[in-house]
């Protein structure tokens, strides 16, 4: 009963042939030809077009389920064969297994055809699994159906495409412009109460997030694109073309939406930080902000690229070796990369503090990638390489916890002991009565007799975080000083030489007189005894 079946395929297979259909399975140009020739549209034949698919072992259902959705993919996934490359030699070798083979597509190495005993060249056993699965993921969730019911809606052909063709496209333009609007809204109303939740308002919840959202609507767009286009059966040429947007479109708004949500994100960092006492992770955060946007593009790059079947390992492999060459070119800028890491690991430093390091003296105002810049005390602005911070000696005046003021305070060498002593006091009250001293750390001595006045040791420190409170302190203190001496009537010394005349005529010598040895021993001894 087979065999008479078979044998009625054939006979039936042969009569169309005889109505002017094509069939050549003697070389893998033939089988391609016959295959491609009987599925268009102006000359449908897939009883003709299953004999490359070895019905005769396979059955002509499964041959021709197996022609009508090759086709089906080749035509939804843009796959275009250029006969002009396939072999038109019927003992065709591949050079590569050596083998009388020949794969169809190099993108899907498992559809080949193969050279059968009786001469004519098929499509493998393999081919057919791998139809099976192109089939399942070209048209996924059930979209393989609209094949079945789409062509009823009319025949006729404008400028190439169908009139359901252009119906399919009015009607998915339509629903796009829909879940566009409708995505769009909600996915900014979501994510602003998301955003509100957290306690944050404003310019991210109200700028960035609506921008973020736009291209999130696009996103789905495409994904929802690239689900129901192979179902609209596209000429190759079209559908080769409408693909390749669309998978440039994919990974270019994934990119703008990642690249997007990191600048959402560094905006609740920096807030995040500005909380915190130290000023160094301030500048962290837009560091970080460029690292993760350049890591974002250079992904998103490599991806589009690799849809678009660009090679991304030799580009790669070139990248690295150039890339070598680029680090030793460029060990410098290497280091002080490296450089500003140690510097936000260890944290010597942070925005705002006073620094000295080697021939550096100033208050540091940013941390980049290469340097750091850092705002003199002439108000001329230094940029340091990274490296040499991280490599010096850094003497951090911003980390103190009191600011030193030493001083002598020379006063006239005619002032009475007694009042040195009240003077000294005087000066010890007011370190004790000024708020910003340190209490339990200074020292105020009568210290020294210079050559033209009587030295007094003033060693305090101050508690202030900036070095202009530390002036304002150190004006208010001497201020007091001043005032404390004008009240008791000291006479600040100054650098001064006395011209002493010892003899003039008629005027009384100046020569000192010295009591005698003995009489100054009786004086000590009694001046020792009292005290």
């Amino acid at each position: 009963m087979r065999f008479v079946l078979l044998l009625a395929v054939f006979v039936s297979s042969f009569f169309t042939i005889a109505q002017d259909k094509y069939v050549n399975l003697s070389s893998p140009y033939g089988s391609v030809n016959t295959f491609l020739s009987n599925l268009q549209s102006e000359n449908f034949n897939d009883s003709l077009a299953a004999l490359t698919f070895n019905p005769s072992e396979r059955g002509i259902q499964v041959a021709k389920k197996s022609v009508t959705k090759l086709k089906r993919v080749l035509d939804g996934r843009g796959l275009f064969i250029y006969m002009d490359e396939v072999p038109k030699s019927p003992n065709y070798i591949d050079s590569t297994s050596k083998r009388s083979k020949y794969v169809l597509l190099d993108s899907y190495p498992k559809i080949f055809l193969l050279k059968a005993e009786d001469g004519n060249w098929y499509f493998s056993d393999a081919s057919i699994d791998q139809v099976n699965e192109l089939y399942q993921e070209t048209f996924r969730f059930g979209t393989g159906r609209l094949l079945n019911l789409l062509p009823k809606l009319g025949t006729k052909k404008t400028f190439g495409l169908y009139t359901y063709q252009y119906i399919a496209i009015f009607i998915l333009a339509l629903i796009s412009t829909l879940v566009y609007k409708i995505f769009s809204f909600f996915t900014e109303r979501i994510l602003s109460r998301i955003v509100k939740r957290t306690g944050y308002t404003g310019e991210a919840s109200e700028k960035y997030l609506w921008q973020l959202a736009r291209p999130a609507s696009v996103f789905i767009i495409v994904l929802l694109l690239l689900l129901f286009t192979p179902a609209l059966q596209l000429p190759v040429t079209y559908s080769k073309y409408v693909n390749i947007i669309l998978r440039v479109m994919l990974p270019l708004f994934g990119t703008v939406i990642m690249y997007r949500m990191v600048t959402i994100v560094s905006i609740f960092l920096l807030r995040m930080a500005q909380r915190t006492e130290s000023t160094l992770d301030d500048q962290l955060v837009p560091l970080l902000r460029k690292t993760l946007k350049t890591f974002v593009l250079i992904i998103g790059t490599l991806l589009i690229l690799d849809n678009l079947d660009i090679p991304i390992l030799p580009l790669l492999t070139g990248l690295s070796i150039g890339g070598l060459a680029f680090a030793l070119a460029a060990q410098d800028t290497i280091k002080n990369f490296f450089g500003s890491v140690m510097i936000f690991i260890d944290k010597p430093f942070q925005v705002g503090d006073w620094i000295t390091s080697d021939n550096v003296d100033g208050t540091v105002e940013e941390v980049g990638f290469r340097s750091s810049r850092i705002r003199t005390f002439r108000n001329s602005l230094i940029y340091v390489p990274n490296s040499k911070l991280a490599d010096n000696t850094i003497d951090n005046h911003g980390l103190r916890n009191y600011r030193r003021f030493f001083t002598h305070i020379s006063i006239t060498y005619d002032t009475p002991p007694e009042m040195i002593e009240v003077f000294v006091k005087g000066l010890r009250q007011i370190v004790d009565d000024h708020p910003h001293t340190w209490k339990e750390n200074y020292h105020v001595y009568f210290n020294e007799m210079s050559s033209s006045s009587l030295n007094i040791m003033f060693y305090i420190f101050f508690s202030v975080p900036t070095w202009g409170e530390e002036l304002k302190c150190r004006h208010e203190v001497l201020m007091s000083i001043m005032k404390l001496g004008q009240e008791l009537g000291i006479n600040f010394a100054f650098p001064t030489q006395t011209l002493h005349i010892e003899n003039m005529p008629g005027q009384p010598s100046l020569s000192p007189t010295y009591m005698a040895g003995d009489e100054a021993e009786s004086k000590l001894q009694t001046i020792f005894k009292k005290g």
